[in-house]
């Protein structure tokens, strides 16, 4: 433990006494230690400082992973409550280090044992690993929460957003689902109007970056675009099913034998369960573009009743995890290169329909990697400790 500056030095009369307080702190938890001379005698106490009784044994499970490096950076900067932390993934990637709080830490390889003594587990794995690993996290203690598709819409699993449904969490049996990135940030912003509106049907349409298939994504805009810069034969596609660079991709996973993906159906289902209302109709189309991080959505919703792009305005200038930029006479509207690096979900162009006095249409706009993935994880880790749990 390091000691830290003198916070506090009041001293009066020896005969009364004299109270010194030390902070100290390492990268995971404060302490305080408080030495009292009274009377010629000195008493020293070392505890845990004020603050401090809700900080967690925390493990990142694919902390190399792109999800899994920005959920370590999001624990650092916002100063999450750590006792301790501990990195695992593969054992590909075991034996490499990560520098957290300004000290190398050792990537370990995933194993039941390195589940034992840890309060919380951030997990960012390929859903066939998680079917195993978040399981045997919960059984050694761990809550996990869960970012692959595994556990999202398994009935006994609460799929959360912390500013739409974190009750949700309450009834949580070790594990939590962490949504889909194209469904967290378009439910952040339906959740006001659908709270005083009454959502009916929502027709989306997402054009999503190649970060959310990972480091091969990227890796493969990377290349094809520099190869067609540079006139040099075009490296094949593997990680999509045509040519990403200067391209749009209409198909994100697999195609059902309804002609929908199965990244599109797990918009359907997933904003059905998060929003707690089994009836709302989502008609989606799902795109893979040329944009290395941040989601983009056009959203129409038709609600119960009349609905202007005022009330709309009215509602998310007031809403958490919501950034307004709508002001089209000054071309002022989200875009994918600005919300990169931000955690807000922004919301901008808000129409009315042309036809539907109920319905108003706008573009949603989310960097992906943050709060479509690691930072509502995060949240969601931030919110268990605030309800107590």
């Amino acid at each position: 433990m390091l000691l830290g500056p003198l916070i506090r030095h009041q001293t009066e009369d020896s005969k009364i006494g004299m109270d010194v307080r030390f902070i100290g702190h390492s990268a995971q938890i404060r302490m305080s230690l408080t030495a009292r001379h009274d009377f010629g005698e000195w008493r020293v106490e070392l505890k845990p400082d004020e603050g401090t009784r809700n900080v967690k044994r925390v493990g990142v499970l694919g902390a190399s992973g792109a999800v899994g490096e920005v959920m370590v950076r999001l624990l650092e900067q916002r100063a999450f409550p750590l006792a301790s932390v501990k990195f695992l993934a593969s054992p590909r990637s075991a034996g490499k280090t990560i520098t957290f709080a300004g000290e190398k830490h050792p990537i370990i390889a995933v194993s039941d044992k390195e589940f034992e003594g840890l309060d919380i587990i951030l997990s960012s794995t390929p859903a066939s690993i998680s079917k195993e690993t978040s399981p045997a996290a919960a059984r050694a203690g761990a809550v996990v929460i869960d970012n692959s598709s595994a556990w999202r819409m398994d009935p006994t699993v609460p799929l959360v957003v912390p500013e739409v449904n974190p009750q949700d969490i309450d009834w949580n049996k070790g594990i939590i689902a962490n949504p889909n990135c194209s469904t967290i940030q378009m439910v952040v912003a339906l959740k006001p109007i659908h709270d005083k509106y009454k959502i009916k049907r929502i027709v989306v349409s997402t054009y999503q970056a190649v970060s959310g298939a990972g480091q091969k994504g990227m890796s493969e805009l990377d290349a094809q675009t520099r190869a067609l810069i540079a006139g040099t034969p075009e490296p094949a596609p593997s990680k999509f099913a045509h040519p990403i660079a200067f391209n749009c991709v209409a198909q994100i996973d697999d195609f059902l034998d309804s002609g929908y993906t199965k990244e599109e159906m797990k918009m359907v289902y997933e904003t059905r369960k998060i929003m707690g209302d089994p009836a709302i109709q989502v008609q989606p189309t799902c795109i893979r573009v040329p944009v290395v991080n941040s989601h983009s959505e056009s959203i129409l919703i038709e609600c119960e009743r009349p609905i202007t792009p005022d009330d709309a305005r009215a509602l998310w200038s007031n809403s958490p995890g919501v950034c307004l930029q709508d002001d089209f006479r000054n071309r002022q509207y989200p875009d994918p290169r600005s919300a990169d690096g931000r955690d807000e979900v922004f919301v901008g162009r808000i129409r009315q329909d042309l036809g539907n006095p109920n319905a108003i249409l706008f573009w949603c706009v989310s960097d992906n990697l943050r709060k479509g993935a690691a930072l509502n994880a995060v949240q969601i880790a931030e919110t268990l400790i605030a309800r107590g749990l």
